[in-house]
């Protein structure tokens, strides 16, 4: 990429999502954030957002933080990314973030940015905190939680290695930014 501003879209801003994107803050990048979901008290152990945004929609309530804390402008879509909208919430977008947690969105932004030729890059956690994945389009192929709605960053209890796995995604988005690097990443509680 170059150093001009670039817009980023990052879909679902849940544990590594929210996180992610608060790194990402200083980087010459429009942030952008669509999600449907509502902050609940019990996303405060393990999500980048404070007591008062609880009840708010995600992507809203991170857009106002980041103004509020950090000065930064950002987009919000509090809407459930679907195949009949990613095109619209896509638009002008150069790099589409998946922090997603279940396979049908995960898909919907796989071929998506394969169909729009838009760089995208995913990633999530095992539920059990024993690794965490970054991997840019081209190398993903997503699979499905092992139980449907499966929730795998609750009560904090993973929450250094969120934010172990959610700075190496900051990390990787920064050099694409910078200069166009694509690095995947394996991640473990050790380190790596």
């Amino acid at each position: 990429m170059s150093p001009a501003r670039v817009r980023i879209l990052f879909c679902g801003v849940g544990a590594l999502g929210s996180t992610a994107a608060t790194l990402c803050r200083n980087l010459p990048a429009t942030l952008a954030f669509v999600d449907f979901d509502r902050v609940e008290a019990k996303n405060l152990a393990s999500q980048a957002y404070t007591r008062q945004a609880v009840g708010r929609n995600k992507a809203e309530a991170l857009r106002a933080q980041l103004r509020t804390f950090y000065g930064i402008d950002s987009q919000a879509y509090p809407v459930r990314l679907s195949e009949t909208n990613i095109a619209e919430l896509a638009a002008g977008a150069d790099l589409l973030v998946d922090c997603l947690d279940n396979i049908a969105g995960r898909t919907v932004i796989l071929e998506y940015a394969g169909r729009a030729a838009l760089p995208s890059v995913h990633a999530g956690l095992a539920a059990d905190g024993t690794f965490g994945l970054v991997r840019w389009g081209e190398r993903f192929v997503p699979d499905a939680e092992d139980e449907p709605g499966q929730a795998t960053c609750e009560g904090g209890e993973h929450l250094p290695f969120i934010g172990l796995v959610a700075g190496r995604l900051a990390s990787i988005i920064a050099g694409f930014v910078r200069d166009g690097t694509r690095t995947d990443a394996l991640v473990t509680p050790a380190g790596g």
